[in-house]
């Protein structure tokens, strides 16, 4: 979660160009003593190697690995200009600006978060309407969308994964119980879901719930470190389910669009954060993916006019803004609809062509990408996207 404090803010700010912003922000980060003084020069030299603008009017400006060492402490300063930078290749302009120090990927971190949150269209005339700093707080840790949806509790407290276990009665309690300590529940869910058998939705993910006992929205999970089995199935993984309103129905739509996709497998590594992002995630009910066959690196698999293809990235330092923005553009050139979606991450598939969600991706070296095309010229896109990552993605091939 992105932790902003009111002195984080910087409201009604102005600026001739995004090179300005950069050193007005820089500063800023200097003398909060996020960093030390050199570290603007790492800010304009990632600005001059590729853009940091994510689209909806929003820019993250940061250092380079080489500035790392000027990183005293990780943190944000978050500069709103009402009149907008032009900051994107394409003249877009950016309305907020969060200038980052960061002595790793904690970026990434942020904007996987980013994405969760600002994930609407109308997020830009939203920022552009900012007029507190209270504003802009809520709209960037997304207070103002939790109110909207009369918050789902899911978090890691509702989250056991790999634990010692060999009998699905084990989960059924320990699902229960956390979510009666929270107050989602009450005795009649707890006694009703465990007397009841879950139900199996398949590659080894079961859900349990109760018509009785619903007091809050809410979601718990249980995963053993080994396999078991129950009723000849095997289990990997139980959920629970508190449901007060219709607000848990976006959860439940994406756990129907992982069965249908036949994606439940992702489910059985994910970590919590990944967990969190792919069963509130909206964005994997249009995923469009529908097969579960995953082909090896290289090899592209066809049904009509959709292409299917794994790479591996080769970038020394994954998938950061620089050769985000190069596969963005590869992308652009074709009139097919491209996904990606990170194998070795969540496994959602997002749009190729927005910057905000690649980056989100948290790609590594190393890390298998699966793209997918449909259109009438899927299979030059998928050629294209294959020679531009063989070539580094504007950081040449290693």
């Amino acid at each position: 979660m992105l932790q902003l404090m009111q002195d984080d803010i910087y409201l009604n700010q102005q600026a001739d160009n995004k090179q300005d912003a950069i050193k007005q922000i820089a500063h800023a980060l200097t003398e909060k003593k996020y960093v030390e003084q050199g570290y603007v020069d790492g800010m304009l030299e990632r600005e001059s190697q590729a853009a940091t603008f994510l689209g909806s009017g929003i820019a993250i400006p940061h250092g380079t690995t080489t500035t790392r060492h000027l990183v005293k402490k990780t943190g944000v300063q978050v500069f709103c200009f009402p009149q907008g930078v032009v900051w994107g290749d394409d003249g877009e302009k950016a309305y907020i600006a969060i200038g980052i120090a960061a002595s790793s990927d904690e970026h990434l971190t942020l904007l996987r978060h980013l994405t969760h949150v600002l994930g609407d269209e109308d997020v830009e005339e939203r920022i552009k309407q900012i007029k507190t700093k209270d504003d802009a707080i809520a709209l960037l840790t997304g207070q103002k969308d939790k109110v909207d949806l009369e918050t789902i509790i899911f978090d890691d407290s509702l989250l056991m994964l790999d634990i010692p276990a060999d009998n699905m009665a084990t989960l059924q309690a320990l699902n229960a119980s956390r979510l009666k300590h929270i107050n989602a529940v009450n005795t009649d869910f707890v006694i009703n879901v465990i007397d009841k058998q879950p139900n199996y939705l398949g590659q080894g993910i079961w859900l349990n719930d109760s018509v009785n006992g619903n007091l809050k929205n809410a979601i718990a999970i249980s995963r053993p470190n080994t396999e078991f089995s129950e009723s000849g199935q095997p289990v990997k993984l139980l959920l629970s389910i508190a449901s007060k309103n219709d607000a848990i129905n976006s959860v439940m739509n994406n756990l129907a669009a992982l069965v249908f996709n036949k994606q439940l497998t992702i489910l059985h590594t994910a970590d919590k954060s990944q967990l969190i992002s792919i069963l509130l995630n909206e964005s994997m009910i249009n995923s469009g993916t529908t097969s579960n066959i995953t082909p090896s690196v290289g090899e592209a698999s066809m049904n009509n006019n959709s292409v299917t293809q794994d790479f591996v990235v080769l970038n020394s330092n994954g998938l950061h803004t620089r050769p985000s923005s190069v596969l963005v553009k590869i992308v652009k050139e074709f009139n097919s609809k491209v996904t990606v979606a990170n194998l070795d991450g969540s496994g959602i598939p997002v749009s190729a062509t927005s910057l905000m969600k690649i980056v989100a991706l948290g790609a590594k070296k190393g890390s298998r990408l699966q793209f997918t095309a449909t259109g009438d010229d899927a299979q030059e896109a998928i050629n294209a996207i294959g020679k531009g990552i063989a070539e580094g993605l504007g950081e040449g091939a290693e």
